[in-house]
């Protein structure tokens, strides 16, 4: 197995529990047929978001210590995420950081703008907190977004699930991100070890990953991953 923690390995039987990872036939928003799918828009009462959100918050208190200002969470599931990390943060870790979010449309009345919480402002180091990212998309319309706010540090990414799949060009869209904006982008765990992990493993009376799965999963990475990506 990819080297997991005990905390990566409660976190995917999570994902699986509270089915925001399922396999079957999905197409993602990029446009591919694939035979698993990450939707944190299964996380639906305050126990699960508050769980959620400690796994995010024990990463980025692991991989960001001392290292950030303000969360940022691109609208929608972003939102939520932001707002559950920070008060996990604040209780758990000590970590007591700001946290903000963006509106899909600017508001032209009251205090306007296409932000809302706390406004970065110059110097202020920025992590924005995401579900999943397959191309990059959606991180690419956030940053500028970002820097309109002044002289604005990046201070990474983390998402839940690193999908390991082809950005834009022949490399994985979270190292291309990270070159990209000279930023680090973290997940809390791969799908290599999610595969890795639930193989053959049965939770709570159910195998999610059998043979048939795995061989699909493998030929998916294969023909989207990046160029170095191996089973």
């Amino acid at each position: 197995m990819r080297n997991l923690s005990e905390m990566q390995m409660d976190f995917i039987e999570f994902l699986v529990n509270c089915e925001v990872l399922r396999f079957g036939d999905f197409t993602t928003k990029s446009g591919r047929s694939t035979p698993y799918f990450v939707n944190t828009g299964m996380v639906r009462t305050g126990s699960q978001l508050e769980c959620f959100a400690s796994f995010y918050a024990h990463a980025i208190a692991s991989q960001f210590p001392n290292k950030f200002d303000i969360l940022f969470g691109p609208a929608y599931k972003g939102i939520p995420l932001a707002a559950a990390i920070s008060t996990n943060l604040a209780r758990e870790h000590g970590i007591d950081c700001g946290f903000c979010f963006d509106r899909k449309e600017v508001k032209d009345h009251g205090e306007g703008g296409s932000l809302v919480g706390c406004i970065p402002q110059d110097g202020d180091r920025v992590l924005i907190v995401e579900d999943v990212t397959t191309a990059g998309t959606s991180i690419r319309e956030t940053v500028p977004k970002l820097m309109a706010c002044g002289d604005v540090q990046l201070a990474g990414l983390m998402i839940s699930v690193d999908r390991r799949e082809r950005g834009t060009d022949h490399r994985a869209a979270l190292d291309q991100l990270s070159e990209e904006f000279s930023m680090p982008c973290l997940a809390i765990v791969q799908i290599q070890q999610v595969l890795d992990y639930l193989h053959l493993k049965e939770i709570a009376g159910t195998v999610y990953i059998d043979d048939s799965i795995r061989n699909r999963m493998l030929d998916y990475l294969k023909e989207y991953g990046p160029r170095d990506c191996t089973s």
